[in-house]
């Protein structure tokens, strides 16, 4: 399947702003069914971006702006895709699986996520992974509003109500509480009826022996197939976030973001003449 992507977020401060600094982890990575076609990041204003990759293998555009009240950044491309049950092969990553045990903020193990984990933990790798999945999502009703960026997996639990984020991370937080390594990625999600959106998409990837890293969408109670464009990776959302960074002035900040994913109008044309 070929998926177009366009994923837009603008700032506007009602003051100005020096200087700024900003990481962008918005260019996916190819690999067995996720071949990137064609894919830009555009930053109007923006010097001539550093590129490199972080420990977690994701492509990174590091920018600076100087003075400004308005900032654009654009990133968009087609990616064509194939279902592969959720398993990730042959994705370039220089980290070793055992790095995604270490705990962070977001994603620390507390009892009652432990006591989640345990009670669903099995022989069977792989099925008691679903199996956490499906305790997980059963547990935490999908609403936005009630928790936001700063949420950690015990309060979402807790709560029993929360969005993507949410589901990633107590997945993530019990996975990790069984000695399995599990993993927070961003990314977007093709819809049966294509409608713009305020945020991208983010699931959980867990480390499965003689599979490697299987995807978990805890929210939608799937592994993620060809409608899903993967697009980095991390401890948890803050260390996978698509743009993080710091500026100088601009103490007032409206903030927004327009994601649109929709299947490519080719591969449309070619099937509607099938």
């Amino acid at each position: 399947m070929l998926i177009s992507v366009r994923h837009i977020t603008r700032y506007a401060y009602a003051e100005p702003v020096s200087y700024a600094i900003q990481s962008l982890r918005l260019t996916p990575a190819p690999f067995k069914g996720h071949r990137i076609v064609d894919w830009r990041v555009h930053v109007a204003g923006a010097g001539q971006p550093l590129q490199f990759r972080d420990g977690f293998g994701n492509l990174v555009h590091l920018i600076t702006v100087g003075p400004h009240h308005n900032l654009t950044i654009d990133a968009s491309g087609t990616v064509e895709t194939a279902d592969s049950n959720g398993v990730v092969d042959g994705l370039a990553d220089p980290s070793p699986p055992r790095i995604y045990l270490r705990e962070t903020p977001q994603t620390r193990p507390e009892p009652a996520i432990r006591e989640l984990a345990r009670c669903v933990a099995a022989s069977d790798r792989l099925g008691g992974l679903h199996a956490l999945a499906s305790a997980i999502r059963n547990g935490v009703d999908y609403m936005p509003g009630i928790t936001d960026a700063h949420t950690n997996a015990a309060e979402a639990l807790a709560e029993g109500k929360g969005v993507c984020q949410d589901h990633a991370h107590i997945f993530i937080a019990a996975a990790r509480s069984l000695g399995i390594p599990a993993r927070y990625v961003t990314g977007y999600l093709l819809l049966e009826e294509p409608a713009p959106a305020t945020a991208h998409h983010a699931w959980a990837e867990a480390w499965v022996e003689d599979l490697g890293w299987v995807g978990f969408d805890v929210a939608n109670r799937i592994c993620p197939t060809d409608r899903y464009v993967r697009l980095a990776a991390g401890l948890d959302a803050k260390g996978a976030a698509p743009i993080s960074g710091s500026r100088r002035g601009g103490e007032t900040e409206r903030l927004d973001v327009s994601v649109e994913v929709r299947r490519h109008a080719v591969l449309q044309q070619q099937s509607a003449q099938q």
